[in-house]
């Protein structure tokens, strides 16, 4: 037996301590929610253009006649072959709540600088229906932090997550470099792992108020931790997410192929 095990009554004890713990936690979530949406508005002046499969877009044609925009910022550089597969987890729930949220005045809208035409294959690929757009051509990802340039990446002139980033690793005539789990994700995405970090996982909400654009909310790195459905799942599973052998998620079309 790997675990401990007991009696119904000692189970239902300490399932009620823990039930206290889970109320103070969403109780707290709930005070969370409430200094997010009380956070400052930034007004947003720059044009940004986008490449949309209705054609050329502002940020203001993103909202799609909604006042709520939230935009994932999802990592498929124009040097990928595929989106992330990390990236690519967390958007298999879009499809079912994005509907939802359009039907409580709010568009879900995926934003990546890959080639439009690239995002439509793969899209297709993943039988995803949500809007994606790119940003191939504007500032919009390194103004919002998910993007930066190979000489940012040497100098370790790159700010993530509110915080700064040491510089990239980097081997005599090879970017990047090493074995480890960001190289693997990296070779999945058809890239090495200093151009496939170049892109960075996050999310932002917007709101469209008399005519005017302003930035709400960001989140990055484990922020975005809530929004990775499987997960909450994992975390009430009986061996929660079970990752000592490293990363072990794919596509949800390549399982067959491991």
């Amino acid at each position: 037996m790997s675990h401990k095990t007991g009696t119904r009554e000692a189970w239902l004890a300490a399932r009620l301590e823990l039930l206290q713990e889970e109320k103070a936690l969403t109780r707290r979530s709930d005070e969370l929610a409430q200094q997010r949406q009380d956070l400052p508005w930034v007004r947003i002046d720059k044009n940004y253009r986008f490449e949309t499969e209705a054609g050329s877009a502002s940020l203001k044609d993103l909202f799609q006649g909604r006042s709520q925009l939230l935009v994932y910022h999802f990592m498929f550089g124009p040097d990928y072959t595929a989106g992330c597969p990390s990236c690519s987890m967390i958007a298999d729930g879009f499809n079912g709540f994005a509907v939802h949220l359009a039907n409580h005045d709010v568009t879900l809208m995926a934003i990546s600088r890959g080639p439009l035409e690239a995002l439509r294959v793969y899209k297709q690929r993943m039988g995803w229906s949500f809007p994606w757009a790119s940003s191939q051509e504007s500032d919009f990802n390194a103004d919002f932090s998910v993007w930066f340039s190979e000489e940012q990446q040497r100098q370790g002139d790159v700010e993530y997550n509110y915080r700064r980033e040491p510089s990239a690793a980097w081997r005599e005539g090879q970017e990047g470099g090493g074995e480890g789990e960001e190289d693997r994700i990296a070779a999945m995405c058809g890239t090495d792992s200093a151009t496939f970090q170049r892109d960075l996982p996050g999310m932002s909400s917007f709101v469209l108020e008399d005519g005017v654009v302003y930035h709400c909310y960001s989140a990055y790195a484990r922020g975005l931790d809530s929004l990775w459905g499987a997960y909450q799942w994992l975390d009430r599973a009986p061996r929660g997410r079970n990752e000592s052998d490293g990363i072990w998620w794919r596509r949800h079309d390549e399982y067959g192929q491991c």
